[in-house]
């Protein structure tokens, strides 16, 4: 039996690098210095996190524009947001909204009558605010991890394509 969850083990480990292995290529051949380009990524990661989901990619690139990071980063990080991702971070970012408002969530309401107006602006406040504070987590996460392949990358090719190099990557 314990054999068999090790096996599973290694199997979800090698899923996930796998699952990461197109991230970390896309980021390899970005263009510009790993300040430029982590930042460029934290930004789009921290859009994704937001409830904005049919402007992530403008808001991105323009959040870019303004902090004068990678643009085509930016816009790579937003793909963090994706039909598997989006309802996790929406419905987190609501739940630390309402923690942080100490707003009652809807669920809690039971049958009593509510303002259906006001408890859409509530909800969208909580929604927007515990995202936000998602987002900047998840920039910094991002920024770091992209800043360190992306400067392990510049150094690689500085040493002319290395094979040894490559596999470290």
């Amino acid at each position: 039996m314990r054999e068999k969850t090790a096996k599973t083990n290694r199997a979800t480990v090698r899923r996930f690098w796998k699952g990461i292995q197109p991230w970390k290529d896309r980021i390899k051949y970005l263009h510009g210095d790993p300040h430029f380009v982590a930042m460029g990524m934290a930004i789009g990661a921290f859009v994704a996190a937001t409830p904005t989901m049919p402007f992530q990619t403008a808001i991105a690139v323009a959040l870019a524009f303004v902090l004068r990071s990678s643009k085509v980063a930016a816009a790579v990080g937003v793909w963090l947001s994706n039909p598997i991702t989006f309802p996790v971070f929406y419905l987190a970012g609501y739940k630390l909204g309402i923690l942080v408002f100490g707003i009652s969530d809807v669920n809690e309401m039971g049958g009593e009558p509510v303002n259906i107006l006001k408890l859409g602006t509530e909800i969208a406040i909580a929604a927007v605010i515990g995202g936000i504070i998602i987002g900047l987590c998840l920039a910094a996460v991002t920024y770091f991890i992209t800043r360190k392949i992306h400067a392990k990358v510049r150094s690689c090719e500085n040493m002319n394509h290395n094979s040894a190099c490559e596999s470290r990557l």
